[in-house]
């Protein structure tokens, strides 16, 4: 969880990077206008941003006796990208964050997000990922399973070299060079597309933009016991009333209306020694001892929010040196049930990258009768379709599923 320490400093702004991402009505300005000229902040601490890290932000300073504090959110509930949407009227589909990606192995270190869902009664169901797949190609069904595992060993040689290499001290290099360097190298359409299914969709990155070391690292302290990491195994959430009531919940516990200011955006932060003025795109200002940035890299990078005077130049450079990965999915809702009987589908076509990761939500151990079926993009494939209109996409994807059922009239979903 975020840690927070309230100590002095030169630099009254905290800059956080979310790690994780209720409903609470906002609280009324009037008795914290900011009072310009007069010394008197609006609180302690402004928390910019009610997503996963700033709520845990907010819970770990009223679990140190602070409570001297608002958290400022852009949207009208706290969650940040833990959104939901309603299909057909009746089931709640993910528009953000899915899974809870390890869960814990025997008396060792649990994921907190585990014990979050957990604690607050929120539905999930283990998503077999790897022994429930049918594979596909521009062709139809092609089984290329002896394919997928040759990738899966490749992928597990590759974080033990990466491991390796860390602990010497040697210097990183791309994820490309280091498959590479374990031997694979992918070249028919069937090994690329097992290659996707392992790294880029966990990543939202190909292995040319990605680093070795911390891509190995993100995978084992995730899944991997023997590392300090979790599970192996990954669990979906199909709660209907939406993932984000992990965080909405957990805000229940310890917030008050008067510390949350929802429908705010912030367009500009002011700080010196003698603390941080917030000033808003509808024109109020707020004021505070310390502010905690909470901020997606996205926002910081695209200069949504000014800085005054700027960040220094060792801050700039640590947000200008992530990418903030794209990742879609796109649900379809069909009148029946036509498709592979296992959780998961995997397809092949000759373009890297085009429409690979399907998923039945319309299967026994998920949402039975939905009708519900979506396929994840991901990157530079990703940021080509959310440019077009909805229309094009449906017709990309009927087209695909034509490929993958060529014996089926696919009507309309």
């Amino acid at each position: 969880m975020a840690r927070v320490s309230l100590v002095s400093s030169l630099l009254k702004v905290l800059i956080a990077v979310p790690f994780l991402s209720y409903h609470v009505q906002a609280a009324s300005l009037q008795s914290r206008q900011a009072n310009t000229g007069s010394g008197q902040h609006n609180t302690s601490v402004l928390i910019l941003g009610g997503g996963v890290t700033g709520v845990i932000a907010a819970r770990t300073l009223h679990e140190q006796g602070i409570d001297d504090f608002i958290i400022v959110e852009a949207r009208d509930e706290l969650g940040g990208r833990m959104q939901n949407k309603t299909i057909g009227g009746k089931y709640t589909v993910e528009q953000g964050p899915n899974w809870v990606q390890g869960t814990q192995t025997g008396d060792g270190p649990a994921n907190p997000i585990l014990l979050l869902t957990q604690k607050h009664n929120v539905t999930t169901q283990f998503n077999d990922l790897f022994g429930s797949i049918t594979f596909y190609d521009f062709n139809g069904p092609t089984d290329f399973a002896d394919t997928f595992n040759e990738g899966d060993d490749a992928f597990t040689e590759f974080t033990v070299k990466a491991g390796a290499r860390f602990k010497k001290g040697l210097i990183d290099l791309s994820a490309r060079s280091g498959y590479s360097l374990v031997g694979s190298k992918p070249m028919t359409h069937t090994e690329q597309t097992a290659e996707y299914y392992l790294f880029d969709w966990e990543y939202a990155q190909t292995p040319e933009q990605s680093s070795w070391i911390a891509a190995s690292l993100n995978n084992n302290f995730s899944f991997d016991p023997d590392m300090g990491g979790f599970s192996e195994d990954n669990l979906l959430c199909i709660d209907q009333r939406g993932f984000k009531t992990i965080i909405q919940a957990e805000a229940s516990e310890f917030l008050s209306t008067e510390q949350i200011l929802l429908n705010s955006v912030v367009k500009n932060i002011t700080y010196s020694n003698s603390g941080v003025e917030v000033t808003l795109v509808d024109g109020t200002t707020l004021s505070a001892d310390y502010a905690l940035v909470t901020f997606s890299v996205g926002v910081l990078q695209n200069d949504d929010v000014s800085f005054s005077p700027a960040l220094p130049d060792w801050k700039q450079e640590a947000i200008q040196s992530i990418t903030m990965a794209t990742y879609t999915k796109i649900f379809l809702q069909f009148p029946e049930n036509f498709w592979f009987d296992t959780e998961m589908a995997l397809y092949a076509d000759k373009e890297r990258g085009r429409y690979p990761i399907w998923q039945s939500l319309d299967h026994v151990n998920f949402l039975p009768g939905s009708g519900l079926l979506f396929v994840t993009v991901t990157g530079d494939f990703s940021e080509r379709i959310e440019a077009l209109p909805d229309s094009q996409v449906q017709a990309e994807v009927l087209s695909i599923l034509g490929n993958m059922f060529p014996n089926i009239t696919i009507q309309s979903p």
